[in-house]
């Protein structure tokens, strides 16, 4: 990009959807313009990836509607909306069983329906020279996926507020990334206050 002469993320954008191409990825989306192209390329037939800084999957559509995206083009443009977000995994050089806390067993009580699992499977890094003592080694990504049906849809042409879509696409079985993150505990990969750090609930 050099705006000196010209050449705006959005008028390459512009640019590159003239050369027809089947999928375009738009590296993030920052402002009107280039919101608004990318939009409208989702509709005359290209496969439109990007990026946005939201907290959650349902904030997408509400950055969008903010950036001054016309509520119907959007209903008609995204297909979902994936928010991720990393937690670090446990050191499996010094992984090791400990008992559940309180808040893990809160935790456990009330996850939504989910499959139960029991507090004794809980596991911490105790710390080791291969993970430098800090209990973790490498990461992994915990997700909610939104899909935008014709609920949601109908939410977008609302301008219904974020936590309005989201209590919608749960209520249609989006898994949360807490409640991923969850599962991952439950699997002995992260721990419950990794999971807590990450996604601040």
């Amino acid at each position: 990009m050099k705006p000196s002469i010209g050449l705006t993320f959005a008028r390459g954008l512009r640019h590159i959807v003239r050369q027809d191409p089947d999928v375009i990825l738009v590296g993030e989306i920052r402002d009107r313009e280039t919101a608004e192209i990318a939009v409208h390329a989702a509709l005359t037939g290209h496969m439109v990836f990007s990026t946005l800084h939201t907290n959650d999957a349902a904030g997408a559509i509400t950055r969008l509607l903010e950036m001054g995206v016309e509520d119907f083009l959007m209903a008609s443009a995204v297909l979902g909306i994936l928010a991720q977000r990393l937690v670090r995994l446990i050191c499996p050089e010094c992984k090791a069983p400990v008992p559940a806390t309180a808040i893990q067993e809160e935790i456990r009580r009330d996850r939504n329906g989910l499959p139960a699992w029991k507090p004794e499977h809980l596991f911490e890094g105790k710390g080791c020279p291969a993970c430098a003592h800090t209990g973790y080694q490498g990461r992994t990504g915990i997700y909610e996926l939104l899909l935008v049906d014709e609920a949601i849809r109908q939410l977008i042409l609302q301008h219904a507020e974020a936590a309005v879509i989201r209590q919608a696409a749960m209520d249609r079985g989006m898994q949360t990334m807490a409640e991923d993150g969850w599962s991952k505990v439950a699997q002995g990969l992260t721990t419950t206050s990794e999971v807590l750090r990450v996604t601040q609930e």
